[in-house]
């Protein structure tokens, strides 16, 4: 993968992206939007790659928001294809079959919380900060912060923070369910590698299926399509892995089939 405002790296199936734009505080403009949807894309149908890491370079801001430059002057129809674009990403990391943690090293503000909420889990550094801070620029959350938000922390806390565009700090960030864990800086991708080696021991075909289920937990349909993934999984060879290795006390080797 080659991009001008990513930097990639795999190792031992774990695909790091790291937002690249330090001279910016790492503001999602409309290039690296786009980047990041491309590199989400590759690392979904690389079966070598089993988890992903999104982090910031430097130790000041994972994002620290959009590039209020580029989107200043914009029109209400402009606005709407950037909103629309940054949903798109955003919804493709969400709905990764493949886990996708947020490595909070800093500032994540605006299109930068909102980021770290499209992904699976969040780990923050000590020294990270969240906030939606739009209300301060006239607008609103446009990459799905006014939705993902409340899901995470509650209706009240979220319009607190989305209408005051207060900051929390990492630890009251998990106090609030914000953030998974909190770590050093320096222990923060060391956390996130644990987290995602340790899933990728598992049945991928689950892990997969457990990730469609749990967000479709706000929907309709969320209970139906549990029943009809539990139910599919019985047909995979990973299944009988499983159940064989737990019976014959040994460890599984899953293949994804």
């Amino acid at each position: 993968m080659s991009f001008n405002n990513l930097l990639t790296n795999v190792e031992n199936g774990i695909l790091t992206i790291t937002i690249n734009r330090p001279q910016a505080m790492n503001a999602l403009n409309i290039e690296t939007i786009a980047e990041l949807g491309k590199a989400i894309d590759e690392a979904c149908s690389n079966k070598e790659i089993k988890g992903i890491i999104i982090t910031g370079a430097g130790d000041k801001a994972f994002v620290a928001g959009a590039d209020i430059a580029e989107f200043a002057n914009f029109t209400s129809k402009e606005g709407k294809e950037m909103a629309q674009n940054g949903h798109d990403v955003f919804n493709k990391i969400e709905n990764c079959p493949k886990p996708v943690i947020a490595a909070v090293n800093g500032f994540a503000l605006g299109g930068g919380c909102e980021l770290a909420m499209a992904c699976h889990m969040r780990v923050a550094s000590d020294k990270a900060r969240f906030g939606q801070p739009e209300v301060n620029l006239g607008i609103i959350p446009g990459y799905g912060g006014t939705q993902r938000l409340p899901k995470l922390i509650g209706k009240g806390r979220a319009m607190e923070l989305t209408l005051t565009a207060d900051m929390v700090n990492a630890e009251d960030a998990l106090k609030i369910g914000l953030v998974n864990h909190v770590v050093s800086f320096v222990d923060l991708i060391k956390k996130c590698t644990e987290i995602l080696s340790k899933i990728a021991t598992k049945g991928p075909l689950a892990v997969q299926k457990s990730i469609e289920c749990i967000n479709a937990s706000d929907t309709k349909n969320g209970f139906d399509l549990e029943i009809k993934q539990f139910a599919n999984c019985f047909d995979t060879e990973d299944f009988k892995e499983g159940t064989s290795a737990f019976v014959e006390k040994r460890k599984a080797t899953f293949k994804g089939q």
